[in-house]
């Protein structure tokens, strides 16, 4: 289960083309995807500790929120 707050983009049906409402919404899920793709590259470059871990998923989000609260701190900006 990936939860409720994950998103798909949609695929193109067989024998025709993705509406643009389709094609803008996956435009914006690339676009997140993109920035969540970095944050996590940047934790796991910073805390090499997150790089293999075998927590239970709400555990291992409460490590990565703190992780990223130092991260914070010390660039004084958002990841």
């Amino acid at each position: 289960h990936t939860g409720d707050g994950f998103r798909h983009p949609h695929k193109k049906p067989a024998g025709s083309e993705l509406t643009q409402a389709q094609q803008t919404y996956n435009k914006v899920i690339r676009g997140i995807h993109g920035v969540c793709e970095r944050a996590n590259s940047l934790l796991k470059t910073t805390f090499k500790a997150l790089r293999m871990v075998s927590l239970d998923p709400s555990r291992i989000t409460q490590i990565a929120a703190a992780a990223r609260v130092l991260l914070q701190l010390e660039y004084d900006r958002t990841i």
